[in-house]
């Protein structure tokens, strides 16, 4: 189901893009090409949904998320609002994936408002990236990251600090600089 109740903002499906019955999509959120939404999943106002995206069934996504090309956001992901998700970016949901696993349990990932996840980055699941963080192109995150913090490599490891545009305040990882709102 669709929401096109205003409008000034109407929902944007491309004709190639399947939102499944049941599914909820924000009033002006835009899904394009080959995308996929599954029933269950709530995606908020003003997103853009890119070419090849995969939403799960039960996954949230907030409002004014931007989730590039090619990247497929599994059940227990959650994303709120403002989220930028860049190209290619992986998000698991199994921490010890077997093929045949009766006892399996969805590990939750959280992504924070306003966080940004860089082209290519993994995050592995049972993680919680924080409010206006910023992991780097390429990196894979294993680990909690606190709001505002820049993190990158394989492992990711903490560079310094990021205000809540993005740009880089410190880079000193261990002392978080005064001023930073973490409201």
């Amino acid at each position: 189901m669709t929401d096109t109740s205003t409008a000034l903002s109407p929902v944007f499906v491309h004709p190639t893009a399947d939102v499944e019955e049941g599914a909820y999509v924000g009033d002006g959120t835009k899904v394009w090409h080959l995308a996929h939404i599954r029933s269950s999943a709530r995606v908020g106002a003003g997103c853009v949904i890119g070419r090849n995206v995969y939403v799960d069934a039960g996954v949230t996504v907030g409002d004014l998320v931007k989730i590039q090309n090619n990247v497929s956001v599994y059940q227990g992901v959650t994303l709120e609002d403002e989220v930028f998700v860049g190209p290619c970016v992986v998000f698991t949901n199994d921490l010890r994936p077997r093929t045949q696993n009766p006892d399996w349990t969805v590990s939750p990932t959280l992504v924070r408002r306003g966080a940004s996840i860089g082209a290519n980055a993994t995050l592995v699941c049972g993680i919680e990236v924080g409010a206006y963080a910023m992991v780097a192109a390429g990196s894979v995150v294993t680990r909690d990251v606190p709001p505002y913090q820049l993190v990158a490599g394989n492992p990711a490891r903490p560079l310094g600090w990021v205000d809540a545009r993005g740009e880089v305040v410190s880079r000193d990882p261990g002392t978080r600089p005064a001023g930073l709102d973490l409201g």
